[in-house]
């Protein structure tokens, strides 16, 4: 017969509570740590897309120049934008730029910018008319590869107080989806 005498007293009934609770803690945070580094964390999941980009004033550059810098990136993003209607010679009935004067001195000096539009029934539309369009950024040809908004929706508008725009800003960063 086998007879195991195991003298407790308090000392050790403390230190044996403490390995307990140490030992279920230890496993409480080695099965937590588990779940959270076994899940895959996909960007798309966790940040929904935009569906549209709105132009306004203090983004009206930085996103100019963002799209014709890395055309292919946003081919098909849907935008939004107010400007005034701007054509050359060259154009087709169904083109016109959306156009905002960019400032470019301080004597208020200014420049045309703007996206390449085509819409159907752009030839109904007198120069300098503001509108508010929708639609699609495109590839295009005029003179080399440039974005061309593909018009869904089109309306006329008040010109705005603040309508002149400023030169891009050196701390916007592009991203792969315009904000």
């Amino acid at each position: 017969m086998f007879i195991c005498n195991v003298n407790l007293n308090k000392h050790n009934l403390i230190k044996i509570l403490f390995i307990i609770i140490a030992i279920i803690v230890i496993i409480f945070f080695g099965i937590s740590a588990y779940k959270i580094f076994k899940q895959t964390v996909k960007v798309n999941d966790t940040i929904p897309e935009p569906d549209m980009c709105i132009l306004e004033t203090n983004n009206y550059t930085n996103i100019l120049k963002t799209v014709h810098d890395d055309l292919d990136t946003y081919v098909g993003q849907k935008i939004k934008c107010t400007g005034y209607i701007y054509r050359v010679s060259d154009f087709t009935n169904t083109q016109f730029v959306i156009a905002r004067d960019m400032v470019i001195s301080s004597d208020l000096q200014t420049l045309v910018v703007g996206f390449l539009c085509n819409c159907k029934d752009a030839a109904n539309l007198p120069d300098k008319t503001w509108i508010e369009i929708t639609g699609t950024i495109t590839k295009g040809d005029y003179h080399g590869d440039i974005p061309i908004i593909e018009i869904s929706e089109l309306k006329q508008v008040e010109k705005p107080e603040d309508y002149y725009v400023y030169p891009p800003d050196e701390n916007y960063v592009p991203t792969a989806v315009l904000f």
